[in-house]
């Protein structure tokens, strides 16, 4: 039977419940455990998919198309398991799926309320989501006192009494900010959050206290002795330089002894020999790179928060320092492509819509003319393509439909069909609404022989996740290989997925986003092989990088 262990936050928000509650995954899981993780986020968004990523951060895609919370980004980079639908429930899908129940009168004429039927609607998702794992870790998103995630705590306040306190765990994560000026560390609004929480029936078993240091023993004992928490369950999660590290650091301080103690689990010693040879890698690499990350929401770090992860993941399989230079596009189409000139590799990664657009088409003109090693992502891959039909195939004009639906040469435009990956057919128009109708989750792709993605990946046939809605037109494929440009990757009904210039040391883009599948254990075989081609930039030694 599956164990659960709920992380809940208090005293402020982005205290780092994601990453508290994937390096537990990944202590636990060095134990012999199999895991399974979820988020339950309180927003009435039936999904992220639809938010800004200025308010949102990035949106996590599953590999079974699911749009997500971006902590599930930091399940799968520190376990190793495959998130999916079953794995981010919000507020708005608990409420869609009992209102849809209602309509079809599943609930007999009963009056429908928050106690039971939500409640129950999400005890029975995460239950759901936990599948056969030998322990679920569900974290709930937002604060405690926040009246959006009250439902979610009623619930696992319930399955605590009906699963029995040895197969129920409640962490919960607080701050302990320090007072500069008075130079005092204050314990009372960790003191005020499990009162909150006590206040609604949950008595927490372990606390997780965030802090820019080391919590002395003085605060521990304090914290301990009015939150009814035992001091060796009141773990220091201070401030790193390197989040890979945290692993080790919670098992250091029991974490998981206390967790798999009242769970009732007999396992062996955590082995985490794979995450100090992460650490060592990042504190002692053998080279060391500039990337410049060319993007438009620059603002917001977490936008781009799993490709920043693949790049440094990247530098992990190669010992390479991995420095990113963020740069915003519409500044590039202002002051011009200056800033790239001591770059040793570019990065346009996705968007949506048309703000920045042409400084991203200058920043792929400038790779291309500069022999600067060029990996686009999504949106990465068409604006590398209008720049190539503009200025190598003379297509005046060329742009998206999505930039100018009036355009002379659409050489990027809206996919109105595709196939998934379990052969059925999907159709949208510019009517569709905007939730949910993209080309989403894992497709198959096949590789051009003795291309460089062929090379590089090592096979003639990939799987990566998507998460757009226009594509390359193919109309326009042949003139744009007669100037030049090569089609490398194609999905299986024919769909542009990766291109790159032959004669270039390297240049190649995506339209799929590899950067969902990279995890610092493994690296990712895309950003490796672009590490590397940054890495002979920098030496000198361009042509190399064509065999990295």
């Amino acid at each position: 039977m599956t164990s659960y262990v709920f992380i809940t936050g208090g005293v402020v928000s982005s205290l780092g419940k994601g990453i508290t509650s994937a390096c537990l995954g990944a202590i636990l899981e060095s134990r012999g455990l199999t895991i399974s993780m979820i988020k339950l986020d309180p927003y009435i968004n039936v999904d992220p998919g639809t938010m800004s990523p200025f308010q949102h951060g990035e949106v996590f895609v599953t590999e079974d198309g699911t749009e997500t919370d971006l902590d599930l980004g930091h399940y799968e980079r520190f376990v190793r398991t495959t998130t999916g639908r079953n794995s981010n429930f919000t507020t708005g899908r608990i409420y869609e799926t009992v209102i849809a129940r209602e309509r079809r009168g599943d609930y007999l004429g009963a009056t429908v309320q928050v106690i039971p039927h939500i409640t129950n609607e999400i005890k029975e998702s995460v239950q759901r989501g936990a599948g056969d794992a030998d322990i679920c870790l569900v974290e709930i998103g937002g604060t405690v006192g926040d009246i959006e995630s009250l439902p979610f705590l009623e619930a696992i306040r319930q399955m605590g009494v009906e699963l029995g306190r040895d197969r129920v765990v409640y962490v919960h994560l607080t701050l302990v900010p320090y007072i500069a000026t008075a130079k005092e560390i204050k314990t009372k609004p960790t003191q005020h959050s499990v009162k909150e929480l006590r206040s609604i029936g949950i008595q927490p078993d372990i606390l997780v206290c965030r802090s820019e240091k080391i919590l002395p023993d003085e605060q521990r004992r304090k914290i301990a002795l009015f939150t009814n928490v035992p001091e060796k369950a009141v773990i220091s999660a201070y401030d790193v330089d390197d989040l890979y590290k945290i692993p080790e650091i919670m098992r250091e301080q029991g974490l998981d002894e206390i967790v798999t103690h009242q769970l009732r689990q007999d396992l062996p010693r955590a082995d985490l020999h794979e995450w100090r040879a992460i650490v060592e890698a990042k504190k002692n690499p053998l080279g060391e790179v500039n990337i410049a990350m060319v993007g438009k929401y620059i603002d917001l770090r977490d936008a781009y928060i799993s490709l920043t992860e693949a790049l440094l993941h990247g530098g992990i399989q190669t010992r390479t320092r991995v420095n990113i230079h963020y740069f915003e596009s519409e500044d590039i189409e202002t002051n011009g492509t200056g800033c790239l000139r001591d770059m040793d590799g570019i990065v346009v990664p996705g968007g949506f819509g048309d703000r920045g657009i042409e400084g991203k088409i200058m920043t792929a003109q400038f790779a291309r003319e500069n022999q600067t090693p060029y990996l686009g992502i999504c949106l990465g891959m068409q604006i590398a393509v209008i720049e190539a039909a503009r200025n190598m195939a003379g297509l005046e004009g060329a742009q998206s439909t999505e930039i100018d639906r009036k355009t002379p040469h659409p050489v990027v435009a809206l996919v109105t069909e595709w196939q998934t990956a379990s052969g059925d057919i999907e159709e949208r128009t510019d009517e569709s609404e905007l939730g949910g109708t993209m080309r989403l989750g894992a497709q198959r792709i096949n590789l051009q022989e003795g291309s460089l993605a062929a090379k590089v990946y090592g096979k003639a046939e990939i799987l990566e996740r998507h998460r757009h809605r226009y594509e390359v037109n193919n109309n326009y494929r042949d003139a744009l290989e007669k100037a030049g440009l090569r089609f490398s990757g194609l999905s299986v009904d024919d769909l542009v997925e990766m291109i790159e210039l032959p004669g270039h040391p390297w240049y190649m883009a995506s339209q799929f986003h590899p950067e969902f599948t990279s995890n610092p254990r493994d690296g990712h075989p895309l950003f490796t092989s672009f590490v590397l081609a940054a890495l002979e930039h920098h030496r000198g030694n361009l042509p190399q990088a064509v065999e990295a």
